[in-house]
């Protein structure tokens, strides 16, 4: 009964610090705590509730990013995106080959990340319902925040964290419970719990909500939505605030897709108009570890390459020596790293390893300086740390570790322009308007050096570089030679790079839409067991598998 009272109160609080009181049965020794505030005092006045609302995008980033034992961290070894052979955070459990179910057993190794996101995502889902049911009220009864553009703003920010956590959620996880405004949350009738893509479903309405209520925020002084609410720098305004909410439209409808099949299935029209229509610009967040926004999960994989480092089963197609298709004819177990070499300008460039640490930044653990292009480094030979065979090589993505070097603070990317192109391209690329998607894909692929794909208008022509293109994929049936991608593959190896480290479990969403994850993977997680025991339910184990995917990894 414990833990069943635990989990129902933490679905019913507004933040950690808002817990309901508990009264004693003699009324004479009553005393009110004002620093336990009861649900009704928090959403006891407007202001009140644009407080709450104001930081409720910031308690969702932190439950991503915040803690190392988290979903991210899983996905990332799960697609390939890091490698790690470490227990910790279910990295190695995750990573492993071959692949192994989620154990979701009480007290299992990676219960508390199995959580976290779904703890916070949907708890934090709860206090923006509450938000947005309070204020319909105060506005009914003519009582508002001090304008109709302000309630408007928190209306809007409160929709949008609504539709975000909602569509995170039907990211991940196989079920969940839809929260909407005006449903009373009730301990002994809980919200049933439906489907990822009825949750997916609702998390779209509440960002059209979002969208259509914004254009009412115009004529504030200033206009916008405040940095400490958005986490960018300076604020966003009202025009920027609807593109971000139309790109993470785009990124939910598309990524619900559990296989290929489901993938090929998504309404693409809408994906290019809401994508065409989003950001045009990478969506930064200030870190800050004194105004709140952490991303520790990054810092802790910069501690040392025994946390993480690339495996070549994707960068390595960038590869023109020869060397990535050497290593896929190796025995799994038996793989031996390799120095690249690729004409890709994101990695280091030079004949030998010493050249390519020396133009990495040498011994430099900041990251890239402000001006470079590399997201990768061949690090000092002397961090090296042997893991599984597979995935042991000399690179490391370094693109974000300034934050780490900065005590938590610096700038990082929730979600890249090149993600919300690559929507777009993707869909022009399905509906076969490849022309449409030639552009957006050279957007990024020429700035690395990398020869137009400009000319190519079907899914069978390969990409241009003859010996020297990128990508080069691994080919049926044996995948252990390689042949230069297509379009599609153009637009994959775009996303996967210019998205690395960015937007939590982007690799692995994917991957799984695309049919490019090992076999084995498991493609959602189940609902913990902690929201199944505080439902009376018992655990269990996914059974959804990736077939041989598209690589035959």
């Amino acid at each position: 009964m414990h833990q069943r009272h635990t989990t129902r109160m933490l679905s019913a609080v507004l933040l950690a610090a808002a817990a309901l009181t508990t009264a004693c049965s003699d009324e004479s020794l009553r005393v009110t705590n004002p620093n336990n505030p009861d649900i009704q005092t928090v959403y006891s006045t407007p202001r009140d509730v644009e407080a709450v609302v104001s930081r409720l995008y910031q308690q969702m980033h932190n439950g991503i990013y915040a803690s190392s034992d988290a979903i991210w961290p899983q996905s990332m070894t799960m697609s390939f995106e890091s490698s790690s052979q470490l227990g910790n955070f279910g990295m190695g459990t995750r990573g492993a080959i071959p692949r192994s179910p989620i154990d979701n057993s009480i007290g299992n190794n990676v219960a508390a990340g199995n959580f976290r996101d779904f703890d916070h995502l949907m708890r934090n889902a709860r206090s923006a319902s509450n938000a947005i049911a309070a204020l319909d009220t105060f506005i009914a009864k003519n009582v508002s925040t001090g304008s109709a553009q302000r309630d408007a703003r928190a209306r809007a920010m409160a929709y949008f964290t609504l539709g975000f956590a909602h569509g995170q959620v039907s990211l991940l996880y196989d079920s969940a419970y839809t929260i909407k405004p005006g449903e009373p949350y009730d301990p002994d009738n809980l919200l049933p719990l439906v489907g990822a893509s009825e949750v997916n479903a609702w998390a779209l309405q509440a960002l059209d909500s979002a969208f259509a209520i914004s254009d009412r925020a115009r004529g504030l002084t200033p206009e916008g939505f405040p940095a400490d609410w958005i986490g960018v720098s300076g604020g966003v305004d009202v025009d920027r605030f609807r593109r971000i909410v139309r790109s993470y439209k785009a990124r939910y409808r598309a990524g619900v897709a559990r296989d290929a099949q489901q993938r090929a299935a998504v309404d693409w029209a809408a994906v290019i108009a809401d994508a065409t229509n989003g950001i045009d610009s990478d969506h930064v967040l200030q870190m800050s570890s004194t105004a709140g926004w952490s991303l520790a999960v990054l810092a802790q994989l910069r501690v040392s390459t025994g946390w993480s480092q690339m495996t070549p089963f994707i960068l390595g197609m960038a590869d023109t020596s020869g060397g990535y298709q050497a290593w896929l004819a190796q025995p799994l177990m038996q793989r031996t790293p390799f120095l690249m070499h690729t004409p890709d300008r994101r990695f280091p460039s030079g004949a030998t390893r010493g050249l390519q640490t020396a133009a990495s930044g040498g011994n430099s653990r900041s990251g890239p300086g402000a001006a470079s292009m590399l997201y990768f480094r061949n690090r000092p030979s002397g961090e090296d740390t042997p893991a599984e065979p597979w995935g042991t090589w000399y690179y490391d993505n370094h693109r974000f570790w300034g934050v780490g070097a900065a005590g938590g603070s610096g700038p990082f990317v929730a979600m890249a322009r090149a993600e919300n192109d690559m929507l777009a391209a993707e869909g022009y690329i399905r509906t076969g308007q490849v022309a449409l998607a030639t552009p957006l894909i050279d957007r990024y692929r020429t700035a690395a050096g990398l020869p137009s794909v400009a000319g190519i208008t079907n899914t069978t022509t390969p990409v241009p570089g003859g010996n020297a293109c990128v990508p080069k994929v691994p080919q049926a049936p044996g995948f252990t030679t390689t042949a230069c991608g297509n379009i599609l593959e153009a637009m994959k190896w775009e996303k996967r790079v210019e998205t690395s480290f960015t937007g939590a479990s982007q690799w692995f969403i994917d991957s799984r839409g695309w049919g490019d994850l090992a076999e084995g993977t498991v493609t959602q997680w189940p609902v913990p067991w902690q929201e199944l025991f505080a439902r009376g339910f018992s655990s269990y184990t996914t059974q959804d598998r990736a077939p041989r995917g598209t690589y035959g990894f």
